[in-house]
């Protein structure tokens, strides 16, 4: 199904704590305010193809459009809307497929690299070379205390170190690309690599799943990981940097291509859209959330041993354990506590997938992925959408490729359908201003 999109609208999405939204379009960008709905900012200065807030403040991060004339995918600029000032630029050797920020840190995600900047003097921290990543998978987390960055692992070489790489600790407006690349060849695992941003070091690799991974989404405390693979079928959560499998979901049976996944403020609630135009919200802590996972092993809090971290073969059948056991072995400290400690949980995660094909199913179901929570229905067929819900209202708010905001509410007790209470558009500046 062909998806249907706005042509003026180049980019939409909910600032870090769901309150505004930023529009890019082929004229320039704008700000709505979610509740209450109304345009708050617009500047006409020329096509935006990403337009990025920090939180509520007036600190922009926009970037050009690939296909408009006169507007630059590898700018960068910083700006200040009530200074109405240019903060910086800058312009990196390839086009700028994502930018995410935090209260300390900016990161410029391309095809071939990641950039982590200190947001507060733009100097530039560190480079970390990726496999190729046209899809900008990666999340930041909005907390500056758990600053990480999860994006897709690579399938390592034996002969290469972990695909990061110290940056530049200059300034300079022009960074220079690695000096070495990553194979363009290397195929993509269903792993997924924690990196902190505060130690700019390699904080944990969690093997998600077995297909690629398709999304990756970080709760505002930035101690929870939601994963998605390529097949979309089946959405897992993980405790960050401990990368141990909390809950795992179902959100559907057939296939589907994920288009986002946000948490709620409190990370209680976890809302997904994929192209198959219905919208789930899954529920954390609840019946059936299977703390633990699949496997019902749970390890003691802050444990980062990589069993904890193994892959069940719900959604994705057969296949060896993640590429990165070995490294994690070697980073983990050598001792007998810890090495009894993976031996009884590898001995345990064992016993659990033997014993399954005999055991009764009243005991195999609660292994199973839990359904959605509530769900809602989008009101267009084959429209991407970016979804959220609200931190002051219970509410699910959808932006939608066609240009519109929707708003449903839902009910935080029984959950079930939710219903659509309001409509807007983001592209025209008359509608739906104030109340």
């Amino acid at each position: 199904m062909a998806e249907r999109t706005n042509s003026n609208m180049l980019f939409a999405n909910f600032n870090q704590d769901f309150s505004c939204i930023s529009v890019g379009t082929r004229k320039g960008y704008s700000i709505t305010n979610c509740d209450p709905f109304g345009r708050v900012y617009t500047m006409n200065d020329g096509a935006r193809g990403i337009v990025e807030m920090l939180f509520c403040t007036s600190l922009i991060a926009l970037v050009g459009a690939a296909d408009v004339p006169q507007s630059s995918p590898r700018k960068l600029q910083i700006v200040n809307t009530k200074r109405q000032s240019m903060i910086c630029e800058l312009l990196f050797p390839s086009s700028i497929l994502a930018v995410k920020m935090n209260r300390k840190t900016l990161v410029i995600v391309l095809e071939l690299e990641i950039y982590i900047y200190d947001i507060s003097n733009m100097r530039l921290l560190h480079v970390i070379e990726t496999t190729p990543n046209p899809d900008a998978i990666c999340a930041l987390s909005p907390s500056t205390d758990n600053s990480y960055l999860a994006y897709p692992s690579p399938v390592p070489s034996p002969t290469s170190p972990l695909s990061t790489q110290p940056g530049s600790s200059s300034s300079s407006s022009h960074p220079s690309p690695p000096t070495s690349s990553p194979s363009s060849t290397s195929s993509q695992s269903g792993d997924v690599l924690l990196f902190s941003t505060r130690s700019l070091t390699v904080a944990n690799v969690i093997q998600a799943h077995k297909a690629p991974i398709s999304f990756l989404s970080l709760s505002s405390n930035g101690t929870l990981l939601a994963t998605s693979s390529e097949k979309g079928t089946v959405i897992r959560v993980w405790s960050v940097p401990g990368a141990e499998k909390l809950y795992q979901f179902r959100r559907g049976t057939r296939e589907a291509k994920i288009y986002s996944m946000n948490f709620n403020s409190v990370g209680s609630l976890l809302a997904v859209s994929s192209a198959h135009d219905t919208v789930h919200i899954f529920k954390l802590g609840g019946k059936g959330g299977g703390s633990g996972g699949v496997n019902g092993i749970k390890e003691g809090a802050g444990a980062t041993s990589p069993s904890s971290a193994s892959v069940d073969s719900v959604d994705e059948p057969d296949g060896g354990g993640g590429g990165y056991e070995a490294f994690i072995e070697k980073k983990k400290s050598g001792g007998v506590s810890s090495t009894l400690r993976r031996r009884s949980l590898q001995v345990t995660k064992s016993l659990s997938h033997s014993m399954g094909g005999y055991l009764p199913n009243s005991i195999t179901e609660m292994w199973e992925p839990s359904r959605d929570f509530a769900f809602l229905r989008l009101p267009t067929s084959g429209v991407r959408c970016v979804v959220a819900l609200s931190g002051t209202m219970p509410q699910v708010m959808v932006i939608s490729s066609e240009g519109y905001f929707y708003s449903y509410s839902i009910d935080l007790e029984k959950g079930g359908e939710c219903a659509l209470t309001k409509q807007y558009s983001l592209l025209d500046a008359g509608e739906g201003e104030g109340e």
